[in-house]
């Protein structure tokens, strides 16, 4: 899969679910939830240290079914341990030059956290695919997507933190390439997750056709 083709069904897909599991089989569960309610692109979190092994269980479980990246990647060698593993993208509250340039060279969509738009251009201008709009999410809500979009219409955003049922529709109005949802995809029943990855890909299509 080529470096563009991930990008774009990052965008296509314009939600991942950010996981953080204990062991694999949870992982399987949510994965399978989020499957069946029409999500396909999880983000396995490197706050736990099996991340690696939940990533690679799942690309072995679900293969080109699911998009597996990885979250919650500070540095080069976790980066490169985590594609290693089978990560296609990875994704970072932080910008690091040492990430950044292992991604480039294997050519894999790197998406660090930024809070200014000073950040966001500099972080571009080194090779990142996305920026992750956070923390700022949580404080601006909605309206940082088309506030950063008016001077900069191609900055590809993916936004983390305050994203819920009843705002989702206006962040895919203002411009959001991705979302990203933890609780709402992760927690509950496997039957409770897909219900709600239903709900959250009604909206996201519904919004994108108007």
């Amino acid at each position: 899969m080529f470096k563009t083709d991930i990008e774009n069904r990052i965008i296509k897909a314009g939600v991942m679910a950010i996981v953080r599991v204990e062991n694999v089989e949870r992982g399987q569960e949510i994965a399978e939830g989020c499957l069946e309610g029409g999500i396909d692109v999880l983000e396995i979190s490197y706050t736990l240290p099996n991340a690696g092994d939940v990533i690679k269980f799942l690309n072995e479980k679900f293969g080109d079914k699911l998009l597996i990246g990885a979250g919650t990647v500070l540095d080069g060698l976790t980066a490169r341990l985590a594609i290693l593993s089978g990560a296609k993208f990875i994704i970072a509250p932080n910008f690091s030059r040492e990430v950044v340039h292992v991604c480039n060279r294997y050519q894999i969509p790197y998406a660090p956290g930024c809070a200014t738009v000073t950040e966001m251009t500099e972080v571009l201008e080194a090779g990142a695919s996305f920026i992750k709009a956070f923390p700022i999410s949580n404080f601006y809500g909605p309206s940082l997507v088309s506030v950063i979009k008016t001077p900069l219409p191609h900055m590809p955003i993916l936004a983390s933190g305050g994203i819920n049922l009843d705002n989702l529709s206006t962040w895919i109005k203002n411009g959001v390439d991705c979302v990203g949802i933890g609780g709402l995809l992760t927690k509950g029943s496997k039957q409770e997750i897909a219900l709600n990855a239903k709900k959250i890909r009604k909206i996201i299509d519904t919004t994108r056709s108007m």
